[in-house]
């Protein structure tokens, strides 16, 4: 088996980070090689999560923030609109403790002849 920096697809940047040419579908050399590309290919999808997990994590408190303001201006729509709503309603009792009479039956009209 062949190390990876004495392959030919193989190369270091400016930076020096490592460089792989290599395309798992045309000009894999080894079977290893294939093992090792999938291997760079988990880490990089590994450092992906990792900066969206970082990302949400600063986007966190602000979050917190605008859920508070909302909630806020929630509660001070329905307290402006509580005089729309009637909780008078949900019993017969008035003011004063008596519950209303129940209404009469309709009289039937007079039978026509």
């Amino acid at each position: 088996m062949i190390q990876c920096k004495d392959c030919e697809y193989f190369g270091q940047d400016d930076a020096g980070r490592m460089v792989f040419r290599c395309d798992p579908f045309n000009n894999i050399k080894e079977p290893e090689c294939l093992n090792k590309w999938q291997l760079v290919k988990l880490n990089q999808m590994i450092a992906g999560y990792q900066s969206m997990l970082n990302y949400y994590h600063k986007l966190g408190p602000m979050q917190e923030k605008m859920f508070k303001v909302i909630e806020r201006e929630m509660e001070d729509i329905d307290e402006a609109d509580k005089w729309r709503v009637d909780d008078d309603d949900d019993d017969d009792t008035d003011d004063d403790g008596w519950s209303d009479p129940p209404l009469d039956p309709p009289l039937d009209p007079p039978p026509v002849v």
